[in-house]
């Protein structure tokens, strides 16, 4: 009779064990779901700070290579030099959608003084031309965001 019990509770038991091993497996699976959601997030956005890292960095070399070919012009010479007329100019660049622009950065388009320098001067003698380089890079899967660096040129002129 007491073997006929337990051999009763037994069988009672084993679709109950099946069903809270479902439930686990049901839990562990939604946590696993959840976890590889993250995982992708994580990537997604690592991604797009590698993307704006890279395009900060060219959008810096292009003012360097801007500044470059100002200067060094081909035996001419200094392009920073020029009369303020001159500019806006669209200097072309290497780096892919990438542009280039050097403004006056003074109103009315005027020679300033040049700004504090070590340098022995006259007084009154140099003036300078006070420019911007600007460089806009598209960056992102549809080149929707934009990073814009500005730098700032000052060369000196002769006073006339």
């Amino acid at each position: 009779m007491e073997l006929n019990k337990s051999t009763q509770l037994l069988s009672q038991q084993r679709g109950v064990v099946l069903i809270v091993a479902l439930v686990f497996l049901v839990a562990l699976t939604a946590v696993a779901a959840a976890l590889m959601q993250i995982t992708t997030t994580d990537i997604k956005m690592s991604d797009a700070s590698q993307d704006k890292v890279v395009a900060s960095q060219e959008a810096i070399s292009s003012i360097d290579q801007v500044v470059f070919d100002q200067i060094n012009t081909g035996g001419q010479r200094n392009g920073f030099a020029l009369p303020n007329t001159s500019f806006p100019l669209t200097p072309t660049v290497n780096a892919v959608d990438t542009t280039a622009r050097i403004i006056v950065a003074t109103p009315n388009n005027l020679v300033v003084e040049c700004p504090h320098s070590e340098l022995a001067s006259s007084v009154q003698v140099f003036k300078c031309n006070a420019l911007q380089v600007q460089i806009t890079r598209k960056y992102g899967r549809t080149k929707t965001s934009t990073i814009q660096v500005t730098s700032g040129v000052s060369q000196q002129l002769l006073a006339q």
